[in-house]
């Protein structure tokens, strides 16, 4: 009969007589790393490469009619994984070590699996990577909105396989944490989180089960519709308190050389200059003071503008409802507009402009900057 680890042994083996320096760790996971084995699971293992050479190792084979993966993850994959960027935390996170090359490489993977423990104290870090993680859905849903319902019904369950990975991926970082088991064994972490859509489990049945086309691509469109609507809930619940200094130090200087651009646009009659740079700047500025009066950014996800409702309550001009390629007066009027009072609106919030009418005000101003910031490093005598 043979013993799983007895193959683990001998892979370390060789290890030790033909890479002693190539290979920093091996170690493995799933299922016998977590005590939930059967008598056809696999052992997954994985090894970090120290050199070049190191990634020679990596073999994939069947023995006894049980498959066995050793295969490499550089050590900037596995940083990835134990800072949530990609989803399988649990690699790293669960993984128990079989070798480490030195004492050194030991230590830099207890510190990511100890990254892991300790994870980001920001919610706002988890709902930025799981907003990230849904926006991968919408080209899924993007796929099953072009198909014919007529079509075949292995490419809609292809499609809504992808959709259900990505929701719930992104489910997982919303409530701060990772998945712990593969897909079809993690049903009971998933249905325990403290955040989810209402209908969670109704919704991923429906998808999974459905036995046609237009059917699978509702379920999808409802369950991401769902998760959108408890993603932008806990970004609202971040909401804290108006901070226009700190979050638009620099943002006027920067926006008026686009709203420069856009009077050159008007005054020459360039309208494709125009039209790219007035959606653009409107857009960028209302999310800028959206952020500064909530303290988290809008999702582009959503697919209304209610968030541009902030920038037009500021008394902001609607530059886009006034593109016209016939008539670039109401639009140059509206930049000149929309100059002034976004200015206006800055220093009202107490944000300081650099504005300097001489070379000669610039230089002072440099030097008083770097006397302010000498005096705020200078080191006190103990």
């Amino acid at each position: 009969m043979l013993h799983i680890m007895d193959v683990a042994d001998t892979l370390v083996d060789h290890i030790k007589n033909n890479y002693p320096q190539d290979i920093a760790i091996v170690a493995y996971y799933g299922s016998y790393a977590q005590g939930t084995a059967t008598k056809r699971s696999d052992l997954d293992f994985f090894f970090i490469p120290a050199t070049p050479k190191g990634y020679r190792a990596s073999i994939q084979f069947v023995m006894q009619d049980i498959s066995f993966d050793f295969w490499p993850i550089s050590w900037e994959r596995a940083e990835r994984m134990a800072t949530y960027q990609e989803t399988n935390t649990s690699i790293i996170a669960d993984s128990i070590l079989l070798y480490s090359r030195s004492d050194e490489d030991l230590s830099r993977f207890k510190k990511l699996q100890q990254t892991i423990i300790d994870m980001p104290p920001s919610q706002q870090s988890f709902i930025d990577k799981a907003e990230e993680q849904l926006r991968a859905v919408y080209l899924h849903l993007y796929k099953l909105g072009k198909a014919p319902c007529e079509g075949n019904i292995t490419y809609y369950r292809n499609e809504a396989h992808d959709v259900l990975i990505q929701v719930l991926s992104s489910l997982a970082l919303l409530n701060r944490t990772y998945l712990k088991s593969g897909w079809g064994k993690n049903q009971s972490q998933i249905m325990n989180f403290a955040l989810k859509p209402a209908r969670l489990e109704e919704q991923m049945d429906y998808i999974m089960c459905a036995d046609s086309a237009e059917s699978i691509r509702d379920a999808c469109e409802h369950l991401v519709e769902s998760m959108l609507s408890l993603l932008i809930e806990e970004k609202a619940a971040l909401t804290g308190q108006p901070s226009y200094p700190d979050r638009m130090k620099g943002f006027y200087e920067e926006v008026k050389g686009i709203l420069d651009k856009l009077k050159t646009a008007c005054e020459t009659g360039n309208y494709p200059i125009a039209y790219f740079w007035s959606i653009g700047a409107q857009d960028e500025i209302a999310r800028f003071i959206y952020n500064a009066e909530h303290g988290y950014w809008p999702t582009s996800l959503d697919s209304s503008l209610n968030y541009q409702q902030v920038y037009l309550s500021k008394g902001l001009p609607d530059l886009v409802s006034v593109l016209d390629p016939g008539n670039f007066a109401p639009l140059h009027e509206a930049v000149l507009c929309l100059e002034s009072g976004l200015e206006k609106l800055l220093i009202e919030e107490g944000v300081t402009i650099n504005r300097y009418e001489t070379l000669e005000q610039f230089k002072l101003d440099l030097e008083k900057s770097l006397e302010d910031a000498n005096r705020q490093n200078k080191v006190r005598p103990v």
